[in-house]
């Protein structure tokens, strides 16, 4: 753990902060796009899924678990689901056919860029409704919430 000078009280009172923020900006996010979107709206977890297909082609079901940090018979689950609803392939493996790759369909494709669009619409209106010292602030705090992002996904394995 890199030294600091921040109290342990300050630590304690900034991740209670945190901890509430964090599941309430992704509540607000999900409230708007459940209005917006124009299907149905996948869940947060096949959303996580279809992301990590999109960015990595071909996975199979163990790798996406372990990227994801869920069991691999709950993304199976949701891979049967999105199978079923058009918006995930499964392709058997040339040499081992109890692996499956998973591949992202065009329908998918379309809307998670529709998803993707209508977020950043939203925070992009909630961002112009800041202050240029909040803009400042949350512009300095993006790269410590990437980092705090990867060391509890490094503490979570």
């Amino acid at each position: 753990m890199p030294p600091h000078s921040t109290s342990e009280q300050d630590i304690d009172h900034l991740a209670a902060g945190l901890v509430a923020c964090l599941p309430a900006l992704s509540r607000a996010m999900e409230r708007q796009v459940d209005r917006d979107f124009p299907h149905p709206k996948p869940s947060e977890a096949q959303i996580a899924l279809l992301r990590h297909v999109e960015t990595h082609e071909g996975v199979t079901v163990r790798a996406a678990a372990d990227a994801l940090l869920m069991k691999p018979n709950n993304v199976s689950a949701l891979v049967t689901q999105l199978t079923e609803q058009g918006l995930l392939e499964r392709r058997q493996d040339a040499a081992d056919k109890r692996v499956a790759h998973l591949h992202l369909t065009s329908t998918a494709r379309q809307r998670i860029s529709e998803v993707n669009q209508l977020m950043g619409a939203h925070v992009v209106h909630a961002l112009r409704a800041l202050t240029d010292g909040e803009l400042d602030a949350l512009g300095s705090a993006l790269g410590a919430l990437t980092s705090l992002q990867r060391q509890l996904r490094h503490t979570a394995r």
